[in-house]
């Protein structure tokens, strides 16, 4: 690890500040940063501490949304009472997260901005394409936990539960850098492998997340599957919100994680499921086309059938659930 100097803004403008100058990097939790300095994926020449920022910690509902700093902490969101109620999908993502040693520090900011954890990637020894080199080792190398859908560059899979849930929840982001603000679905957030596989979001040099709005749903819920059930990343995690009339799907957002380089929704499963009702039939084809368009690599097709019965369970769950 490099030596670095440690900033800590008194408030949100000197933040940007510090972060935009040259070989900055911000801190919230620390809990991926703290990886990235001592695998040397980042060295920075300047640690910019949000910790202490109270402009970017609250929690707050307001008539059809939910309004969430970045520096909540994925414990907090597991807990509270309002989250669960209005959007139990991202409760449930937060406490399925990590520890509780972890939950109690990390942020659901440094959540949706960590980057991938393809060993790899980490990894000193290998110069991977998504570090600047010319070679995906996890394609021919050991890929069991990677991509199965749009791994042709990189075969990396997104690392953030709190992001399935808020691309099945559709929520916005609000962005802001020292040139101004802007605000991003939260799906546009995400860089897809086929546009820049090195990238993983699309925040600017000195950006910062300032707030993520979640519209309320009635229903809701997220599963994930994991080799370790006490703590592990997952295999395959899925998201789901839903409208329902009786038992009529008026719409649906199904988000799939663990599976690609971006949460990824199952559109094809939306589409069967609006209009059906939630009887065996409907689950079933639904389930099925949750993995159309999948291209699995040697050794982890085994995934696609997890994804269909992650995707029947949580959808299951979600109509079961009413605030």
């Amino acid at each position: 690890m490099n030596p670095f100097s440690w900033v800590e803004p008194s408030d949100v403008p000197a933040a940007l500040e510090a972060g935009a100058r040259k070989g900055a990097l911000y801190k919230a939790g620390g809990i991926d940063v703290l990886d990235r300095l001592k695998e040397h994926l980042d060295e920075p020449v300047q640690l910019v501490n949000l910790r202490r920022l109270s402009q970017l910690d609250f929690l707050k509902a307001e008539d059809h949304a939910l309004q969430i700093g970045p520096l909540v902490t994925l414990a907090r969101l597991a807990a509270d009472a309002t989250v669960l109620q209005e959007a139990r999908a991202l409760a449930q993502a937060a406490e399925g997260a990590a520890t509780p040693q972890i939950r109690n520090a990390a942020t659901l900011g440094g959540n949706l901005a960590q980057r991938p954890r393809c060993w790899y990637f980490r990894s000193e020894l290998f110069a991977c394409a998504k570090k600047g080199g010319d070679t995906c080792f996890a394609q021919e190398g050991e890929h069991q936990f990677h991509a199965i859908f749009d791994n042709g560059s990189c075969a990396a899979v997104a690392p953030s539960g709190t992001a399935t849930a808020l691309v099945a929840l559709g929520a916005r982001l609000k962005l802001r850098s020292q040139g101004g603000d802007r605000t991003l679905p939260i799906e546009e957030f995400f860089v897809p492998a086929e546009e820049d596989f090195r990238r993983e979001n699309r925040l600017l040099p000195g950006e910062l997340i300032t707030s993520i709005e979640v519209p309320k749903a009635a229903r809701s819920a997220y599963g994930k599957l994991m080799q370790k059930q006490s703590f592990d990343w997952p295999l395959v995690e899925v998201a789901v919100a839903l409208e329902l009339d009786g038992r009529i799907v008026r719409s649906a957002r199904v988000a799939l994680g663990a599976v690609a380089h971006t949460p990824r929704r199952a559109l094809k499963t939306e589409q069967w499921l609006a209009g059906r009702p939630l009887d065996e039939a409907t689950l079933r084809n639904a389930a099925r086309l949750a993995t159309h368009g999948a291209t699995p690599l040697e050794r982890n097709g085994y995934k696609l059938p997890l994804v269909e019965t992650l995707v029947r369970r949580t959808l299951e769950a979600a109509a079961q659930e009413e605030s």
